[in-house]
């Protein structure tokens, strides 16, 4: 198992397929983009699918998460989903995507042994999703979103980030709307993991913002530490059921202590946390000839990268130092 010295276990992995994105995210890289990953250094379809195998028959790992950048770019995604629910045992299959290619590729995913997505959206204002996205695609994520639903890839999962200035005012019309639609609303805290590195934390909606907000047109109450177990929202349920909508206050209300996640980015290095800043190199034993490329070594080489997960993020810490690499390459 991947234990750590908290006696945290990581069971959830999470996967980058890829370092590209095709929205521009503001909170998440410039308008320009930013310089991919070249192919070489990209772990294989092969590589990806053992490196899971080893995950789930050898470590473990009972939940894995398809991200990026946004997984949907990858070629050999459907291949890939439909190899890893082969294995056995098999894990719980779910993927984080903006939703833009979901409508092509929902039936297919289903069909190849995905569960369910998350599917991100910040604003229900077409004008306002350009601005964010800098790209006028809203309608494309409406429509994937209808066609994972509709494929059952569910219990659909709506991600949202509030922005000042922008859409902090829509947690209301966005709940209203998800209860509507049949999704599962979570706003997500802004977290400094963008590119640029301009991040503030005085100058974020935190999820005391957001609750007060919700409540100004609905009744919220709290589930309970029990029900939420080590999933990172906090959840309420919305006029006493049955719907529900989460809070994920990673840097307002960190819960580290109850995390059992692990991290593998589209370059094949392990992190163990999304603000790490070590990363432990499984691309390069992989494709080593010598007996550390074995399953075994591997293996052993991912538990020593967990046992040395830290207590916490650290983000309270006067020393706090942002990752280098931007949430598009370390993967959601």
């Amino acid at each position: 198992m991947l234990l750590d010295t908290y006696g945290r276990v990581a069971t959830d992995l999470r996967v980058s397929l890829t370092d590209r994105c095709n929205l521009r995210c503001t909170y998440c890289m410039p308008e320009e983009g930013l310089q991919w990953l070249a192919k070489p250094d990209l772990l294989t379809d092969d590589e990806i699918v053992r490196l899971i195998r080893i995950a789930v028959t050898d470590l473990g790992v009972t939940e894995v998460r398809f991200t990026g950048g946004e997984p949907l770019l990858r070629p050999g995604l459907v291949g890939i989903v439909e190899r890893c629910a082969a294995l056995e045992p098999r894990p719980r299959m779910s993927l984080t995507t903006n939703g833009i290619g979901l409508k092509r590729t929902a039936a297919a995913l289903k069909a190849a042994g995905l569960d369910r997505v998350n599917v991100s959206l910040d604003t229900l204002r077409p004008e306002v999703f350009k601005t964010l996205t800098r790209r006028d695609r809203h309608h494309d994520v409406l429509d994937g979103m209808a066609a994972a639903r509709d494929a059952g890839l569910t219990p659909v999962k709506v991600n949202a980030v509030l922005m000042p200035g922008l859409n902090e005012d829509e947690a209301p019309d966005l709940l209203a709307w998800a209860m509507e639609q049949g999704y599962e609303l979570r706003f997500i805290e802004q977290m400094p993991l963008d590119a640029q590195h301009g991040w503030k934390r005085d100058g974020m909606i935190t999820a005391g913002d957001i609750l007060e907000s919700l409540r100004t047109r609905f009744t919220l109450t709290a589930e309970g530490a029990d029900e939420r177990g080590s999933a990172p929202a906090e959840r309420w349920v919305v006029d006493g059921g049955p719907h529900t909508v989460g809070v994920i206050a990673s840097v307002t209300r960190p819960f580290c202590r109850a995390c059992d996640r692990t991290r593998l980015t589209a370059d094949g290095q392990i992190r163990t946390c999304l603000f790490a800043t070590e990363e432990t190199d499984l691309r390069a034993a992989l494709r080593s000839e010598d007996p550390s490329g074995s399953d075994a070594a591997v293996a052993e080489l991912w538990k020593k990268a967990m046992w040395g997960k830290k207590a916490g993020s650290g983000l309270d810490d006067p020393s706090f130092l942002q990752p280098d690499r931007p949430m598009s390459a370390i993967g959601g």
